[in-house]
């Protein structure tokens, strides 16, 4: 089940009504409820007063409008008993005398307990404290909870409960309504802080122009602040349209992300996602200033499993933004961010140059371009920029003259040196036999090729720019002491799915004789291009058979490094997402080989060079990764070993 791996699925609901029509009201309660039940919801949110109304004014003084209300409520109650589903629903209530805008909490055929809505506005078009009354300071917090007699039991009246399902770890939920949010403190920060992971907020927010957008950011920005996940309900199009119009807008966040939304001025919406509570018990943990508190009021409740598959989708490639607009945006920060850290080294250290090694592919192409923003921003010619091909064993005519082309291009200075003889004189003073096209054939080519750059940048005064990225970083593949190794790197942690599109983003942008070469550099195999190439000088050697495609690689270091995932749930959402491209003996092949290796090439992470980090994921063992070289990766495999 997907609880088995931390997915809550939620709902934001927004029924038809009619004003003051309790009947009707909970009837269409009553049938979204069923559906959310049909769809596997576990947690379920209605708007704000849904059982009356938001618009009701002064109706809201009429007993009879009130006592229609509990007991529609009660009805509804016995009504989901069999549904395993939290509910929340609005609706006003008289408590000791006084009138209050609650949140009833409704789980297993009972009323668990009532929310009091804590901050009324009264301003602009808002007058609720004409008819609502704000819970006292003093009972926002303690042990001690009012009750309220319903039928023949005693229900919590109070602020500050913290619901917990008895069934499903970490599954956390707070409440707080609608002008709650709005407020420089909202309860919902005490909430996540006292352990809620989920916070549910019934809303009647009336829509003006730009409303929608600035709600949109308040809900995100709240889940990101409590890390957490926010499932926002507004009431819609029944409501009056005496003075304002409401759109139904409904909202279902995670830890600053929007996962769902509601097209707007629909008669009625159910919005489903599902809210990862144990990716966010996990960031919590990880997040020390995330300030947990004790809570002294707790609800517990049970709920059904979620059901599979999920409704969720999770992106191929979590780098790598999905939106053109957006990713356009994204490539000329990242872009930017890369050439400004490179260009404070230059200035550091005064080089008089830097120097590349361009090999015709992905990696070295994308230091070239960063290396050329960087002079721009230094205010330096770019033919200080000693651009290098270094030809070896494997190297194909269409990868050299792509570094040619790439080199004239951009500006930079062109130099070559052939490796070959080099190489084959280091052979005879080890005692390699040539013709053994083992790893020390393959490794001496490329710490060759380190050897003629280290010694030229000391020559020159110049600095050697790394070009390897994080993919390659994760799995080990680069060599130790020679691809491995620079003064400064600056795609170390750009992951190749990203690498691809920044490529492409400036082939975009420039145009011309640039876009050409850097297309064809694009629908290159990858290749370290250490072996010879084959009859047809065609590359022999590529990269993604030997371990695994990058796009799966890229996908596994996401949620298993940035979120800690177990092996399982990497897998399971592998599955999910990369249906039909690859089957599920394939993800678990190269998943394995992922662990694999991302534990035997720790070593290579702990003496990284410098690089500046790009995104939330970086492997420098001075930012953000830090992990013993001799670490085992027996408890992980084996948990993949029980999969298949």
């Amino acid at each position: 089940m997907a609880n088995d791996y931390g997915f809550v699925r939620v709902a934001a609901v927004t029924p038809k009504m009619r004003v003051a029509d309790v009947a009707y009201n909970a009837a269409q309660i009553e049938e979204k409820m069923a559906e959310c039940a049909r769809k596997g919801v576990q947690v379920a949110v209605f708007p704000e007063l849904a059982l009356s109304g938001y618009t009701c004014a002064d109706l809201f003084l009429q007993p009879l409008l009130l006592s229609a209300c509990l007991k529609a409520l009660q009805e509804i109650a016995l009504a989901g008993k069999e549904s395993g589903m939290l509910a929340f629903i609005g609706l006003p209530l008289v408590v000791d005398g006084k009138l209050y805008n609650v949140a009833a909490a409704v789980c297993g055929g009972k009323i668990l307990a009532f929310v009091p809505k804590k901050n009324l506005p009264n301003y602009a078009e808002f007058y609720e404290q004409r008819h609502f009354t704000a819970l006292p300071d003093e009972e926002e917090c303690g042990e001690t909870m009012r009750r309220v007699r319903v039928g023949e039991e005693e229900v919590p009246f109070a602020s500050g409960i913290v619901f917990c399902a008895e069934n499903i770890p970490d599954l956390t939920v707070g409440c707080e309504i609608c002008e709650d949010l709005w407020c420089a403190a909202p309860p919902s920060s005490r909430l996540a802080r006292q352990g809620a992971n989920i916070i549910v907020n019934l809303s009647a927010s009336n829509e003006v122009i730009g409303k929608k957008e600035y709600r949109t950011m308040l809900v995100r920005s709240q889940s990101g602040r409590c890390v957490c996940g926010y499932v926002y309900a507004s009431c819609g199009v029944g409501e009056s349209t005496t003075d304002t119009v409401f759109s139904g807008h409904c909202l279902i966040a995670e830890n600053g992300s929007l996962l769902a939304e509601s097209k707007l001025f629909q008669e009625a919406n159910i919005v489903i996602s599902e809210i990862d509570v144990s990716k966010l018990a996990t960031e919590r943990r990880k997040t020390t200033t995330f300030s947990a508190e004790s809570c002294e009021r707790k609800i517990g409740f049970f709920v059904r499993s979620c059901p599979l598959p999920l409704v969720r989708r999770f992106s191929r490639t979590p780098f790598v933004p999905s939106d053109g607009a957006e990713l356009k945006e994204r490539a000329e920060l990242i872009l930017s961010m890369q050439a400004n850290a490179l260009a404070k080294r230059l200035r550091h250290t005064g080089a008089k140059c830097a120097v590349i090694g361009i090999s015709g592919g992905l990696d070295s192409t994308l230091a070239l371009l960063v290396a050329a923003r960087a002079f721009d921003i230094v205010e330096k010619p770019r033919r200080d920029i000693v651009a290098i091909t270094m030809p070896g064993f494997g190297t194909t005519g269409r990868t050299h003259q792509n570094a040619l082309r790439l080199i004239a291009c951009v500006g930079a200075s062109a130099r070559e040196v052939d490796i070959a003889k080099s190489v084959l004189c280091h052979f005879e003073d080890i005692g390699q036999d040539k013709n053994k096209t083992d790893v020390t054939y393959e490794n001496a080519q490329a710490r060759m090729r380190t050897l003629v750059l280290m010694d030229t940048a000391n020559k020159e005064g110049g600095l050697v720019i790394g070009t390897g990225d994080l993919s390659e970083l994760a799995l080990g593949w680069c060599t130790y002491n020679g691809d491995h190794m620079s003064m400064y790197a600056v795609n170390s942690s750009v992951p190749k799915t990203l690498v691809k599109y920044l490529v492409a983003a400036v082939g975009e942008e420039e145009g011309g004789d640039l876009k050409a070469v850097l297309t064809d550099i694009l629908n290159t195999e990858i290749s370290p291009e250490l072996l010879p190439p084959d009859k047809a000088g065609n590359i022999a050697q590529k990269t993604e058979d030997l371990i695994g495609p990058y796009e799966l690689h890229d996908f596994f270091l996401y949620y298993a490094v940035r979120w800690g995932f177990e092996p399982k749930k990497v897998f399971y959402l592998a599955g999910e997402s990369f249906a039909g491209a690859y089957d599920g003996a394939t993800i678990l092949k190269w998943l394995k080989n992922f662990y694999r290796r991302f534990f035997a090439q720790q070593f290579k992470r702990s003496c990284m060079p410098d690089g500046v980090k790009i995104g939330s994921v970086t492997l420098s063992p001075r930012a953000d990764w830090r992990m013993p070289s001799d670490a085992q990766a027996a408890l992980w495999l084996r948990e993949l070993d029980d999969i298949g």
